[in-house]
């Protein structure tokens, strides 16, 4: 009964998370521009979490970010589109709560860099571990909605079981 309420309200389910995760990302980096100086390191555990304010200009892992603006404009700004695209049609065909989840934390944390990608051109950062000299590239709410998705993703790939109906054959 409450799989059937939730699924008749998925899109406003859908919605509600995507408002959480944009509202989140784009309050946590206002908060980082008005009280961190670009490319300053406030230290929360010292070995393991700093807060900064980083700017990328490229993906994931500064991928593209040495490509002209104009070129990442376009593409990070097509990608967001069909991103966002793609995942309404996948939430318009999904049936379980798992993957509805997910898809929201996807379309929340894609919208909320895109957001940062319209206004400066780049992406506010703000996130960073480290332990003795490896430091893992700097993140942002957004960022990790889209990477606790891939891990809901993931968890239900391989360790949900699907009804004997609902597999077709080839």
């Amino acid at each position: 009964m409450v799989k059937e309420s939730f699924m008749r309200r998925r899109y406003l389910w859908v919605a509600i998370i995507v408002g959480i995760v944009l509202v989140i990302d784009q309050f946590t980096k206002y908060i980082v521009e008005k009280h961190i100086r670009l490319h300053e390191i406030i230290t929360v555990i010292p070995g393991f979490f700093n807060l900064t304010h980083v700017r990328n200009p490229g993906a994931a892992f500064s991928l593209f970010s040495a490509a002209p603006e104009s070129f990442r404009t376009i593409f990070f700004t097509t990608v967001t589109i069909i991103a966002v695209v793609v995942i309404i049609v996948l939430i318009r065909k999904t049936h379980e709560q798992l993957m509805l989840f997910a898809f929201a934390l996807i379309m929340g944390g894609a919208l909320g860099n895109a957001i940062d990608r319209i206004r400066y051109g780049e992406v506010v950062d703000f996130i960073q571990w480290y332990f003795r000299s490896f430091y893992w590239p700097s993140f942002n709410i957004a960022d990790s909605a889209i990477t606790m998705a891939v891990v809901l993703l993931v968890i239900n790939l391989l360790f949900v079981k699907k009804p004997p109906d609902s597999i077709k054959s080839a």
